[in-house]
């Protein structure tokens, strides 16, 4: 290797690692912000918001690593531009697309360890991030009991505290129960002037301990009169234990959510792709097949019967046609509306079917294009910091934003036309990376003849036989 090539390389690294980094702590923040509702409340443990935490920084590395060429990219070539070392570097002989060569080496490698990432841990970091994610939301809020409200967490009981004391809350005053936990049916209530919370056998079970109370039992009525009878026991001190297992974070088996698009790797898609194509190639098939019960064909003899015949002909000549009577013609408008429902629904299910088949190769197309915008991000940040010869954090912070979010806005526009069949799923996905590359194309043409952003020579652009008028405008000014 050169001491070009290292020197590039060099001034590379450092603002490729903080830019990704930075990226990475952004994205992964929106994350965490987009789920914190199903977060907050559930007193998940450290452990589960780890876990959380690494498998959505890794589902996340896809989409920072064309940010990060793109920024460090034009951090790297805009500082050597700003400090005039591109410019004594073009003066020794070497040319810009040899000064890019070690960064697009380095692009390409990132964009093929991108592409065997986003095929086969993304998918694995899919199933185990989803799965607890579901998990996370089907579990309670935790324990959280509030003066004057009735609260029902507890299967079984409805508590209701009038005030809570001490320096954790633990101390209660007017505690009210409902027990609706007797398997005959009846309804115990617990009145107690003041109480004590706390928890036992290492959290898994909520004690309260009451005083000074009275239990109201619900009794069955003994003659046939309506109503139930209470018994009612006063007690100085009486414990109570609750069961907090529906609290704990139950795991659901990965297996169920494997057969989900973002868990699957391109072989996998490709299989699920060619499963939907062949039902969906099977049902257009069976449906004229299907079509065939609701049709009968009718011929009218001079006495104005109808007999049903299957007729492989039907063409019938006009001698043989005859009035049709009302009964006849009810049934065919019956008929018509059974078709027209039948066909409606049909053309549903074919619908919906060809729409998730696009979705599964949607998926397919991302792993591509994910990887290819690597490249793009290089091809437009490298040229545009050598046209621009800015560095810092100021103005490649701000052009990086602008061009990433088109690439964004037109990858949504792309893969959304692609779900709704607008365009194929291939253009559609191809969209964002078709209409940046000729600008990419025209940065490094620009950045190549030492032009600025916006210095364009026309006559360039056109064929040579068509220069030639131009050129002899020019001389004959």
């Amino acid at each position: 290797m050169k001491k070009l090539d290292k020197l590039i390389l060099q001034a590379f690294a450092g603002p490729f690692f903080l830019t990704f980094a930075v990226v990475q702590f952004i994205f992964l923040m929106q994350f965490m912000m987009k789920y914190m509702d199903d977060l907050v409340g559930k007193d998940l443990g450290l452990g589960v918001i780890a876990q959380l935490l690494f498998y959505f920084s890794v589902l996340i590395v896809p989409i920072s690593l064309p940010l990060a060429v793109l920024l460090s990219s034009l951090m790297t070539f805009g500082t050597l531009g700003e400090h005039h070392e591109l410019t004594a570097i073009k003066t020794a002989g070497i040319s810009l697309t040899r000064i890019l060569r070690p960064v697009l080496l380095v692009s390409v490698l990132l964009a093929g360890g991108a592409f065997w990432f986003n095929n086969t841990i993304v998918p694995m970091a899919n199933l185990e991030a989803y799965s607890l994610l579901w998990d996370v939301r089907q579990q309670k809020l935790a324990l959280d009991i509030r003066e004057g409200v009735f609260y029902n967490g507890i299967p079984g009981y409805t508590i209701k505290v009038n005030q809570k004391l001490g320096e954790n809350g633990d101390i209660l005053k007017g505690v009210m129960i409902y027990d609706h936990t007797q398997s005959s049916g009846s309804m115990r209530v617990i009145l107690a002037d003041s109480g004590r919370m706390f928890t036992r056998f290492g959290g898994q079970y909520l004690g309260l301990e009451l005083f000074r109370g009275r239990m109201y039992v619900e009794q069955p009525s003994t003659d046939n009169r309506s109503g139930a009878n209470f018994v009612r026991q006063n007690f100085g001190r009486n414990l109570i234990t609750f069961s907090l297992a529906s609290f704990g974070l139950d795991r659901t088996k990965t297996e169920l959510f494997a057969s989900n698009k973002m868990m699957l790797n391109l072989n996998q898609l490709a299989h699920f792709t060619d499963s939907l194509h062949q039902r969906l190639r099977t049902e257009r098939v069976q449906l004229i097949t299907q079509l065939n019960p609701y049709y009968t064909y009718l011929r009218f003899d001079t006495t104005g019967r109808a007999a049903a015949l299957r007729v492989q002909n039907w063409k019938v000549s006009a001698a043989e046609l005859q009035p049709v009577s009302l009964n006849i013609t009810q049934q065919a408008a019956n008929r018509a509306r059974n078709v027209r429902s039948f066909l409606g629904t049909s053309a549903e299910r074919l619908t919906n079917l060809n729409k998730e088949t696009a979705n599964y190769r949607i998926e397919s197309f991302k792993k591509f294009t994910q990887s290819a915008a690597i490249l793009l991000m290089f091809l437009i940040g490298a040229p545009l910091g050598a046209i621009i010869k800015k560095g810092g954090l100021g103005v490649p912070i701000l052009v990086s934003i602008v061009f990433f979010i088109i690439y964004y806005v037109l990858s949504i526009m792309g893969e959304k036309y692609g779900r709704e069949m607008v365009l194929p799923v291939g253009p559609g996905m191809w969209l964002a990376t078709t209409l940046l590359l000729p600008v990419g194309l025209f940065f490094l043409y620009q950045a190549r003849h030492d032009s600025g952003l916006l210095d364009i020579n026309w006559a360039q652009l056109l064929p040579t036989w068509l220069r030639w008028p131009i050129r002899g405008y020019k001389k004959a000014s």
